[in-house]
């Protein structure tokens, strides 16, 4: 057995999911024999069978891997409760193995597998999905890369018909149904500072998630970004959101603006003075953008 073999064999063994008891399975969901597995490829010593010492990395595999996905989606658990967000995460983990060096990558799959799979928050999927997006989200924004901004004169003259404004790499635009940056940011206020504030913590929390659940959904429009490495949520208008999205996919300046006031606000017509009122709002917008260095060449 080459090496290469060898690190596979011992990969798809360490990763394979634990029994309800959380100890090592006998035989693999594919039918293999991990006790056969196990005599193959590790020497048992003279307190442990080669099986009993597999297991321990087995185990701590699991371990690893379902506390590092808790710790990246704090919102999701309080949404779901703790007993649903296990189940989602075992089972998530288990049809999404990590083929990434780094556990950062570990939700990266998560939001198509729960749209697949909306059984696993029953009764609050839309909510849970914001939530995820929104957490995935802030993992993307913290570590995402940062380009020099745009300088005056670079724009100075230019026309905005040929015009097209890249944003910071590291910026998400989010629209959603619920206010779960608000909620977030409530969840994370609320951690406890020792393990017996716990019981009190998922009382509050309980009760924002339920509050946050009984609301109509509404648009919420997001924009994630960085400053001085601390990550932020800023609300957004829908036409604020739509001009950054349309230069997030590469449109011009002008079709950008065009495409943001196409439509009225439903119940307000357009008139001149709204115009004038929404053109400055818009000179505002790219004001607060550039003082950020959310632009990029």
């Amino acid at each position: 057995m080459n090496l290469a073999t060898l690190q596979r064999e011992v990969a798809r063994a360490v990763m394979t999911p634990l029994t309800p008891s959380e100890r090592m399975r006998r035989v693999a969901p594919n039918g293999r024999s991990l006790a056969a597995v196990a005599t193959r490829i590790i020497k048992p010593n003279d307190r442990l069978t080669s099986f009993e010492r597999l297991e321990i990395y087995n185990r701590q595999y699991w371990f690893r891997v379902l506390d590092a996905f808790s710790d990246d989606f704090p919102g999701l658990r309080a949404v779901l409760g703790d007993r649903r967000f296990n189940k989602l995460a075992k089972h998530y983990l288990t049809d999404c193995p990590s083929r990434s060096f780094t556990m950062r990558d570990l939700g990266s799959r998560l939001e198509f597998w729960l749209r697949k799979h909306p059984a696993y928050a029953p009764g609050r999927s839309q909510l849970a999905l914001d939530m995820v997006r929104l957490e995935w989200a802030e993992i993307e924004t913290f570590d995402g890369a940062f380009l020099p901004p745009i300088t005056a004169e670079v724009l100075k003259g230019a026309d905005p018909s040929k015009l097209r404004l890249r944003l910071q790499p590291y910026i998400r635009l989010l629209d959603l149904h619920y206010p779960v940056d608000d909620l977030l940011l409530a969840i994370k206020h609320d951690a406890p500072a020792d393990v017996a504030s716990n019981a009190m913590e998922e009382r509050q929390k309980r009760k924002k998630v339920l509050a946050v659940a009984r609301l109509k959904p509404v648009p919420v429009y997001l924009a994630i970004h960085r400053l001085d490495n601390t990550v932020y949520f800023r609300r957004l208008d829908r036409e604020e959101f739509t001009i950054l999205k349309s230069l997030q996919e590469g449109r011009t300046l002008d079709r950008a603006i065009v495409a943001a006031f196409r439509a009225p606000r439903k119940g307000k017509p357009r008139d001149h003075r709204q115009m004038e009122t929404r053109a400055a709002e818009v000179g505002a917008w790219f004001q607060n953008w550039s003082s950020l260095g959310w632009f990029v060449v």
